[in-house]
């Protein structure tokens, strides 16, 4: 019985830590300054955009109308593929901006 109990114990103390490193991973947001972002010349918010270096940038461009933003219509960030286990804020931008269909 001390086995089971034991094994019990564990599992769920494993199971606690996976769910909150998952949670966590999932809740970072990207920083301006990430190797990936800069490369991509994500901005966090995306009016801030270096227009001499991204003239691909447009007024009214942002993460939350790209067709990777993963995040829900009104979240104020959300997943991107471009970034594994990141979120981008929706007001943002980035060089693979590509509007939703």
């Amino acid at each position: 019985m001390s086995n089971r109990r034991e094994f019990i114990v564990q599992f769920s103390l494993g199971s606690a830590a996976l769910l909150a490193t998952q949670a966590h991973a999932q809740g970072a947001m990207v920083a301006d300054a990430d190797p990936q972002a800069a490369a991509l010349g994500y901005k966090a918010d995306g009016t801030k955009t270096d227009k001499t270096k991204f003239p691909k940038y447009a007024a009214g461009q942002q993460c939350s109308s790209c067709a990777l933003f993963q995040g829900k219509a009104g979240d104020k960030a959300g997943a991107c593929p471009l970034f594994a286990g990141k979120q981008v804020a929706a007001a943002g931008w980035c060089s693979a901006y590509a509007k939703k269909a």
